[in-house]
This record gives structure tokens, C-alpha cells and sequence, in this order.
């Protein structure tokens, strides 16, 4: 892996502006740009379809940072994924069956997700998820990078972040997780 695309899915609303995604996105690229050749995506400042396949086309990574919106991606997050991953460049037909026709076959992904659920509601048989842990309550979001034949990296969970903000705690566990996925000096 050298060559890594990161994206910024947020989308502002007045209670959500953005802060923290903001953040945790720039210590991801000043981190990971340490080591390797780095491009950028905020899908709210707008994007041009086509230069984001190419952009897709010469990664070996995707990191998608995003909030998490009633259990799922911010609207404009998924209008950027259902205009980008289009037929023919992101996924085909397959006679070995549905979503076995995926396109970005060899690259990895990742996604560093931002929370309001408290982390005592995940790996908790009465809690929320019931049991699930973060991978699992992303389980939906995995099975689209699936699809289009990417593998999965270990994901990043920033939790209770509204009522109990905690900013420091974040990056410190952010880094460590970059240490650990990506193999950096921090």
C-alpha cells in the first residue's frame, strides 16, 4: 500500500458542523502523509465524478471518514457513493453470482466513523446493538465495499461524541489505530 485516499463525508447541519470529523480527517492525512502519497476528498465542498474513479483507480487505500447519521452515512455521503461507484468502473456482472463482479479487487478500505451511541452499547448482549461490536453495527456500510471487491481494514469508532465529547481521547486513540493499520512512527 502507498498510495491512500481519504474522504470526508461529513455533511453540515447546524447541530453537526463538522468540528470533529474535520479534525480527526486532517490527523489522519498530516499522519499518513508521513508515508505515504496522500489525496483528499470533501464531499461537501463538491466533486467532479470522474476524477473521483480516477482517484479510486490509483489507490491502494480508502479511508472513509463520516459521521454516522441514524445508523448510516450522511445523505450527501451516499448521493457521492451512488454517483461515484458507478457499473462498468467500480462494479460488472458476474457468472459466479450477485456481488461477485466487484471492480476495485486489491485495495483495502477502511472507515473512521464518529458516534453519539455510548461505547458500553456495542459487545453488550442488552445494549443497542445487541452484542455487535463496531464492525458489526457497520456490517451494512462493509457489504457495499464488498461488493466492488475491496477488503476491509480494522475500522475506527469515535463514541459518545455529542453528549460526552472527548477530544483528546479521540485523536490519541485515532493515532494508535493509524499505528497499528498502517504501520506508522507516531
Amino acid at each position: 500500500m502507498k498510495n491512500i485516499l481519504l474522504i470526508n463525508g461529513h455533511e453540515y447541519y447546524p447541530f453537526s458542523p463538522g468540528r470533529l470529523n474535520k479534525t480527526i480527517f486532517d490527523e489522519m492525512v498530516s499522519q499518513i502523509s508521513k508515508k505515504y502519497e496522500v489525496k483528499t476528498t470533501v464531499v461537501q465542498d463538491g466533486y467532479d465524478i470522474k476524477e473521483e474513479q480516477e482517484k479510486f483507480k490509483w489507490a491502494d487505500t480508502i479511508v472513509y471518514q463520516t459521521p454516522i447519521y441514524w445508523f448510516s452515512l450522511p445523505g450527501m455521503f451516499k448521493k457521492y457513493i451512488d454517483e461515484v461507484y458507478e457499473y462498468g468502473v467500480f462494479f460488472g456482472g458476474s457468472e459466479e453470482g450477485y456481488g461477485k463482479g466487484g471492480l476495485m479487487t486489491g485495495k483495502k478500505y477502511m472507515f473512521s466513523t464518529t458516534w453519539n451511541a455510548p461505547e458500553g452499547e456495542y459487545n453488550h448482549p442488552e445494549g443497542f446493538f445487541k452484542g455487535q461490536d463496531l464492525e458489526g453495527a457497520l456490517e451494512h456500510l462493509h457489504r457495499t465495499q464488498s461488493f466492488v471487491g475491496m477488503e476491509p481494514l480494522k475500522s475506527f469508532g469515535a463514541q459518545d461524541v455529542v453528549a460526552n465529547p472527548d477530544i483528546d481521547k479521540y485523536l490519541t486513540e485515532l493515532r494508535q489505530h493509524l499505528k497499528e493499520v498502517f504501520h506508522l512512527e507516531i
